[in-house]
């Protein structure tokens, strides 16, 4: 099973690049140069419109600056997002011959850290920017941190504005081995450091004759290079139900389908399953996509699975192999990333919770510890968590969660709660343990 998958998703990204995507986020403190990188990324990979290169050439020109501004391609956006309108994170997108990317631009004041949660939790590579002249700060092992917890497989440090320290090797490598040495303590799988200059374009997509002494890539070979296909858990199979689909149709009669996105394994016809929670088996009739029957589906595949017996199956339920199914649990253990800036967590408090397809309630039983991200420090006297903070809690749902923990599948291990009198979105959840 497993080495079908890999063979599949491997196969597509080698047979037509288009297909292969990847989705990074960006991170940093403020004026380190975010919004200038992903500007000179769209600038130099040609993915910008004359009118928007135009535009933005005389936004500059207006400005009194002495050349293109990069960073106003994204700018409009984050003084919207600054000022509360509820853009809260902007989207780009371009591409390679070799690669799709999409790009989560994130704010980098601390108070929109939940932006930047937001940003990352679907990524699969960060890039953090730090001011070669200023060096690691708060914000910088923030992100990193968060990058950590949400379990971000790959981390690209860029150091930027190599300009302003003279292309200093010495300053680069003091950054990277600080920055290296607080990565160990946490869990980064893989890490690269780049040595930039986002302004005027070293290192971005070609090595720089400023950086004779850097000998890896340019930020774009690495990002077109970098292997994310391994990333995707092709083992446990976990299939959320979204929709059960019932033709109302007086020639389609016996059609049940039941659609949804492949959170993690490979399905195919043939397999024997297994349906969470009444734990009712059969076998997969048949998998079909919006361009017809296909022969196997795997992550992030949207598809509609047919069962060979006509079973009860709803949204909620997951579908998943015999013997390898999630935890079918009420008792939840979970770090919380606090996202209402109106109230905050606290012990006996009753939230909605959303997880994959399954909406619940659930009662936070106790806090643990509040965590301090800068020195990692575990605070358990707190009673509660504010706006951005993170703490472990203990909850239970009305109903059970059909979980695994979120360092095996960020998908079944991930949560949202909810406000149910404002219907906001107040906390981002990572699944820890299940009792």
């Amino acid at each position: 099973m497993g080495t079908t998958g890999v063979a599949v998703v491997e196969g597509a990204a080698s047979e037509g690049r288009a297909m292969d995507l990847l989705r990074f986020t960006t991170a940093g403190s403020v004026d380190d140069g975010k919004s200038t990188l992903i500007g000179r990324l769209l600038y130099d990979t040609k993915s910008l419109f004359t009118d928007q290169l135009a535009a933005v050439e005389a936004a500059s020109a207006a400005k009194g600056d002495e050349y293109t501004n990069l960073a106003l391609l994204t700018d409009g956006l984050r003084a919207e997002r600054e000022q509360g309108i509820t853009i809260d994170v902007a989207y780009r997108y371009f591409a390679t011959p070799r690669r799709k990317f999409i790009v989560a631009d994130t704010p980098g004041h601390i108070q929109y850290t939940r932006n930047m949660v937001t940003g990352a939790s679907t990524a699969d590579l960060a890039l953090i920017l730090v001011d070669a002249r200023k060096g690691l700060v708060e914000q910088s092992r923030r992100h990193a941190f968060l990058c950590s917890l949400l379990r971000v497989p790959h981390l690209v440090l860029c150091v930027n504005k190599m300009d302003l320290v003279d292309w200093s090797q010495k300053a680069f490598e003091r950054i990277s081995d600080e920055f290296t040495a607080f990565a160990a303590k946490l869990e980064v799988p893989d890490l690269a450091v780049v040595p930039v200059s986002a302004l005027h374009g070293d290192n971005i997509v070609a090595r720089s004759e400023h950086t004779p002494w850097y000998e890896g890539p340019a930020l774009l070979h690495h990002l077109e290079r970098v292997h994310i296909a391994s990333d995707r858990n092709l083992v446990d199979v976990r299939f959320p139900v979204q929709y059960v689909i019932r033709p109302q149709s007086t020639t389609i009669t016996d059609y049940r389908g039941y659609a949804g996105q492949v959170a993690s394994g490979v399905l195919k016809p043939g397999d024997e399953v297994v349906v969470l929670p009444s734990g009712l088996t059969s076998q997969i009739a048949g998998i079909e996509t919006a361009d017809g029957p296909v022969a196997e589906a795997y992550p992030p595949m949207s598809v509609t699975v047919r069962l060979t017996d006509e079973i009860d199956v709803s949204r909620g339920d997951l579908i998943c192999r015999p013997n390898n199914g999630p935890a079918v649990a009420q008792g939840i253990e979970a770090m919380i990333c606090w996202m209402d800036e109106a109230t905050p967590l606290r012990p006996g408090a009753t939230y909605a919770i959303k997880h994959t397809t399954r909406t619940a309630r659930a009662v936070i039983r106790e806090l643990h510890y509040r965590l301090d991200v800068n020195s990692l420090h575990r605070d358990e006297a707190a009673t509660e968590l504010g706006l951005n903070e993170i703490g472990r809690v203990r909850m239970r749902t009305t109903v059970p969660l059909l979980a695994d923990e979120y360092r095996r599948n960020r998908t079944t291990g991930g949560f949202i709660l909810i406000d149910e009198t404002t219907n906001r979105t107040i906390a981002a959840g990572m699944i820890v343990d299940t009792n």
